[in-house]
Protein backbone atom coordinates (compact mmCIF):
# COMPACT_ATOMS: atom_id res chain seq x y z
CA UNK A 1 0.00 0.00 0.00
CA UNK A 2 1.50 3.15 -1.40
CA UNK A 3 1.22 6.71 0.88
CA UNK A 4 -1.57 8.05 -0.90
CA UNK A 5 -3.33 4.47 0.13
CA UNK A 6 -2.29 4.60 3.42
CA UNK A 7 -4.48 6.15 5.83
CA UNK A 8 -2.21 6.58 8.46
CA UNK A 9 0.08 8.41 6.03
CA UNK A 10 -2.45 11.04 4.98
CA UNK A 11 -3.87 11.33 8.49
CA UNK A 12 -0.07 12.47 9.06
CA UNK A 13 -0.31 14.51 5.73
CA UNK A 14 -3.59 16.54 7.16
CA UNK A 15 -1.78 16.61 10.49
CA UNK A 16 1.35 17.99 9.79
CA UNK A 17 0.14 20.62 7.16
CA UNK A 18 -2.42 22.14 9.98
CA UNK A 19 0.82 22.21 12.46
CA UNK A 20 3.07 23.39 9.37
CA UNK A 21 0.44 26.15 9.35
CA UNK A 22 0.01 26.74 12.17
CA UNK A 23 3.61 27.37 12.89
CA UNK A 24 4.20 29.87 10.11
CA UNK A 25 1.31 31.91 10.82
CA UNK A 26 2.64 32.74 14.39
CA UNK A 27 6.30 32.82 13.26
CA UNK A 28 4.79 36.77 12.05
CA UNK A 29 3.01 37.11 15.03
CA UNK A 30 5.98 36.48 17.61
CA UNK A 31 8.52 38.54 15.39
CA UNK A 32 6.73 41.60 15.08
CA UNK A 33 5.79 41.40 18.79
CA UNK A 34 9.74 40.63 20.12
CA UNK A 35 10.40 44.02 17.33
CA UNK A 36 7.89 46.06 19.20
CA UNK A 37 8.77 44.59 22.46
CA UNK A 38 12.59 44.84 22.10
CA UNK A 39 13.39 41.07 22.92
CA UNK A 40 16.19 39.17 21.60
CA UNK A 41 14.80 35.54 23.63
CA UNK A 42 11.19 36.64 21.68
CA UNK A 43 12.94 37.23 18.47
CA UNK A 44 15.05 34.01 18.92
CA UNK A 45 12.11 31.53 19.77
CA UNK A 46 10.68 33.18 16.62
CA UNK A 47 12.90 31.41 14.94
CA UNK A 48 11.84 27.79 16.61
CA UNK A 49 8.11 28.67 14.47
CA UNK A 50 10.34 28.62 11.51
CA UNK A 51 12.09 25.48 12.11
CA UNK A 52 8.84 23.65 13.06
CA UNK A 53 7.42 24.37 9.43
CA UNK A 54 10.16 23.48 7.83
CA UNK A 55 9.81 20.01 9.43
CA UNK A 56 6.20 19.67 9.17
CA UNK A 57 6.90 20.76 5.85
CA UNK A 58 9.81 18.21 5.12
CA UNK A 59 7.39 15.51 6.60
CA UNK A 60 4.49 16.58 4.10
CA UNK A 61 6.98 15.92 0.71
CA UNK A 62 8.85 13.16 2.30
CA UNK A 63 5.66 11.54 1.69
CA UNK A 64 5.01 11.69 -1.95
CA UNK A 65 8.80 13.32 -3.44
CA UNK A 66 11.75 11.32 -4.34
CA UNK A 67 14.56 11.14 -1.88
CA UNK A 68 16.46 13.72 -4.58
CA UNK A 69 13.66 16.33 -4.14
CA UNK A 70 13.10 15.61 -0.89
CA UNK A 71 17.26 16.42 -0.03
CA UNK A 72 17.00 19.88 -2.06
CA UNK A 73 13.96 20.87 -0.06
CA UNK A 74 15.59 20.17 2.94
CA UNK A 75 18.36 22.39 2.22
CA UNK A 76 16.35 25.14 1.09
CA UNK A 77 14.80 24.86 4.35
CA UNK A 78 17.68 24.86 6.62
CA UNK A 79 19.34 27.92 4.84
CA UNK A 80 15.61 29.40 5.62
CA UNK A 81 15.93 28.68 9.25
CA UNK A 82 19.29 30.32 9.08
CA UNK A 83 17.84 33.93 7.87
CA UNK A 84 16.08 34.85 11.18
CA UNK A 85 18.44 33.18 13.24
CA UNK A 86 20.78 35.49 12.16
CA UNK A 87 18.86 38.37 12.38
CA UNK A 88 18.38 37.33 15.85
CA UNK A 89 22.64 36.95 16.71
CA UNK A 90 22.99 40.33 15.03
CA UNK A 91 20.10 41.95 17.51
CA UNK A 92 22.24 39.77 20.07
CA UNK A 93 25.36 41.17 19.30
CA UNK A 94 24.02 44.58 18.97
CA UNK A 95 23.22 45.02 22.30
CA UNK A 96 26.30 42.88 24.38
CA UNK A 97 27.23 46.80 24.89
CA UNK A 98 24.48 47.84 27.22
CA UNK A 99 21.19 45.56 26.94
CA UNK A 100 18.35 46.92 27.65
CA UNK A 101 15.13 45.46 29.43
CA UNK A 102 12.00 44.59 26.91
CA UNK A 103 8.80 45.24 27.39
CA UNK A 104 7.11 42.18 29.30
CA UNK A 105 3.42 42.21 28.79
CA UNK A 106 4.00 42.07 25.03
CA UNK A 107 6.61 39.40 25.58
CA UNK A 108 4.34 37.37 27.97
CA UNK A 109 1.29 37.69 26.03
CA UNK A 110 3.24 36.04 22.49
CA UNK A 111 4.83 33.66 25.10
CA UNK A 112 1.23 32.01 26.20
CA UNK A 113 0.22 32.26 22.54
CA UNK A 114 2.98 30.39 21.57
CA UNK A 115 2.44 27.71 24.46
CA UNK A 116 -1.57 27.47 22.96
CA UNK A 117 0.35 27.15 19.16
CA UNK A 118 3.39 24.56 20.87
CA UNK A 119 0.88 22.53 22.74
CA UNK A 120 -1.22 22.43 20.03
CA UNK A 121 0.72 20.87 18.01
CA UNK A 122 2.03 18.50 20.05
CA UNK A 123 -0.98 16.87 20.61
CA UNK A 124 -1.97 16.99 17.48
CA UNK A 125 1.08 14.70 16.42
CA UNK A 126 0.73 13.05 19.10
CA UNK A 127 -1.35 11.27 17.71
CA UNK A 128 -0.11 10.24 13.81
CA UNK A 129 3.70 10.81 14.57
CA UNK A 130 4.13 7.40 14.68
CA UNK A 131 3.88 7.15 10.75
CA UNK A 132 6.30 9.47 9.86
CA UNK A 133 9.54 7.97 11.21
CA UNK A 134 12.24 10.16 12.98
CA UNK A 135 10.60 13.07 11.04
CA UNK A 136 7.55 12.69 12.95
CA UNK A 137 9.23 11.43 16.30
CA UNK A 138 11.44 15.15 15.78
CA UNK A 139 8.25 17.10 15.16
CA UNK A 140 6.48 15.65 18.19
CA UNK A 141 9.52 15.72 20.50
CA UNK A 142 10.78 19.70 19.05
CA UNK A 143 6.54 20.92 19.53
CA UNK A 144 6.92 19.41 22.58
CA UNK A 145 9.86 20.61 24.24
CA UNK A 146 9.27 24.58 22.85
CA UNK A 147 6.23 24.92 25.15
CA UNK A 148 9.18 24.50 28.42
CA UNK A 149 11.17 27.07 26.07
CA UNK A 150 7.72 29.42 25.78
CA UNK A 151 7.36 28.56 30.03
CA UNK A 152 10.97 29.73 30.53
CA UNK A 153 10.52 32.66 28.25
CA UNK A 154 7.78 34.03 30.51
CA UNK A 155 9.97 33.24 33.84
CA UNK A 156 12.89 34.82 32.45
CA UNK A 157 10.09 38.49 32.16
CA UNK A 158 9.44 37.84 35.87
CA UNK A 159 12.99 38.18 36.57
CA UNK A 160 13.20 41.07 34.18
CA UNK A 161 10.45 43.07 36.04
CA UNK A 162 12.10 41.98 38.54
CA UNK A 163 15.86 43.43 38.17
CA UNK A 164 14.68 45.84 35.34
CA UNK A 165 17.79 44.11 33.65
CA UNK A 166 18.03 43.02 29.98
CA UNK A 167 20.50 40.61 30.86
CA UNK A 168 18.18 38.09 31.49
CA UNK A 169 16.40 38.15 27.94
CA UNK A 170 19.99 38.38 26.10
CA UNK A 171 21.66 35.26 27.62
CA UNK A 172 18.49 33.38 27.32
CA UNK A 173 17.85 34.54 23.53
CA UNK A 174 22.10 34.02 22.96
CA UNK A 175 20.60 30.41 24.08
CA UNK A 176 17.98 29.90 22.03
CA UNK A 177 19.83 31.43 18.92
CA UNK A 178 22.23 28.44 19.67
CA UNK A 179 19.46 25.83 19.78
CA UNK A 180 17.80 27.08 15.89
CA UNK A 181 21.46 26.85 14.65
CA UNK A 182 21.95 23.19 16.11
CA UNK A 183 17.95 22.57 14.45
CA UNK A 184 19.20 24.48 10.96
CA UNK A 185 22.40 22.05 10.93
CA UNK A 186 20.41 18.81 12.09
CA UNK A 187 17.94 19.46 9.57
CA UNK A 188 20.85 19.65 7.04
CA UNK A 189 22.25 16.71 8.11
CA UNK A 190 18.94 14.69 7.38
CA UNK A 191 18.75 16.14 3.96
CA UNK A 192 22.63 15.06 3.13
CA UNK A 193 21.81 11.98 3.87
CA UNK A 194 19.08 11.64 2.14
CA UNK A 195 21.08 12.74 -0.84
CA UNK A 196 23.56 9.87 -0.49
CA UNK A 197 20.62 7.99 -0.66
CA UNK A 198 18.91 9.10 -3.47
CA UNK A 199 22.62 8.48 -5.35
CA UNK A 200 22.63 5.01 -3.90
CA UNK A 201 19.64 3.82 -5.23
CA UNK A 202 20.38 5.33 -8.25
CA UNK A 203 24.01 3.74 -8.53
CA UNK A 204 25.70 6.78 -8.30
CA UNK A 205 29.23 6.90 -6.62
CA UNK A 206 28.37 8.16 -2.88
CA UNK A 207 30.36 11.33 -1.84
Amino acid sequence: MNSAQDPRAGRLRRTVAVVAALNFAYFFVELSVALAAGSVSLLADSVDFLEDTAINVLILVALGWPLARRALMGKAMALIILGPAAVAAWQAVQRFAGPTAPDVVPLVLASLGAIAVNGTSAWLLARVHHGGGALGRAAFLSARNDVLVNVTIIAMGMVTVWTGSGWPDLVLGCAIILLALHAAHEVWEVSEEERLAAKALNGEPVG
